[in-house]
């Protein structure tokens, strides 16, 4: 097999199974924070009282979260950037909006979004090694989204590649969309990811909170320190939402919007 079309099959393979990334860093995170020399603080409310890195870093996740919701909030229905189990699907060429800025802004979200959770882990080695991986793992799924655009579309995806980063945005280069922007659209499309966002947040806070007390002989005497109130506030209050939400969607037509994607 060519290395083209092998990088195309490959790529195919990893979209498949991307869900299934957060969940290796999510049960990575358990040696890093436990055992990891710690490089970068403060680290956590829980471990000395400051607020400030958490506040960084739930806003470089929040970040990835507005990108997201600017890509979905703006997409019309049957336009590219969708992949089913029975391949790449796109009836037409998205190049407004966030797209008009870079080709793969919905990636650029979630780098940010995972980011943000890595960073509260506190190990800057981890974070390297976490961007290298996410490098090289979104590439081939670019790759072979690419390939299929390209099949589909030719010189008109050619002239918008042409034109348009891959993945860093050109902040100058903003196209308004042709439809509004869609608040229920992005509520029906992203709050499974706002919950496991806070999910996170929550776990990472919650295994440095074991950690220092855990180090302090205190693990037993001392449970309040291991989940601190605003990640366990936070995090019911977007399990609250997690739970409105997806009972509209399966249940109700409210968050339906005329010609939008329902994916």
């Amino acid at each position: 097999m060519a290395l083209i079309e092998e990088m195309d099959r490959s790529g195919n393979w990893l979209f498949r199974w991307r869900s299934f990334l957060p969940l290796l860093l999510f049960f990575g995170a358990v040696p890093v924070v436990l055992w990891g020399d710690v490089m970068w603080t403060p680290m956590s409310a829980g471990v000395d009282g400051s607020w400030l890195w958490p506040l960084v870093c739930l806003a470089v996740a929040m970040a990835g979260q507005k990108v997201r919701g600017l890509c979905v909030g703006f997409t019309p229905r049957g336009t590219s950037g969708r992949n089913t189990k029975e391949g790449q699907v796109a009836e037409s060429l998205n190049t407004l909006g966030m797209y008009s800025m870079c080709r793969h802004p919905l990636y650029l979200g979630n780098l940010l979004m995972w980011l943000g959770i890595v960073m509260y882990m506190g190990h800057l080695w981890f974070a390297v090694a976490f961007l290298l991986v996410y490098a090289l793992y979104y590439e081939r799924i670019m790759f072979a989204e690419e390939q299929f655009l390209r099949g589909k579309f030719g010189q008109a995806y050619l002239d918008w590649a042409a034109g348009v980063p891959a993945f860093w945005p050109a902040l100058g280069r903003w196209k308004s969309p042709e439809v509004g922007f869609s608040l229920r659209n992005v509520l029906k499309r992203e709050y499974n990811g706002f919950f496991a966002m806070f999910l996170s947040f929550a776990w990472v806070d919650g295994l440095h909170g074991f950690r220092a007390s855990h180090m302090d002989g205190a693990f037993f005497s001392s449970p309040a320190c291991i989940f601190q109130d605003f990640w366990a506030y936070a995090l019911a209050l977007a399990f609250a939402i997690f739970i409105v939400l997806r009972t509209l969607k399966k249940a109700t037509k409210v968050l339906d919007v005329e010609g939008r994607e329902y994916v």
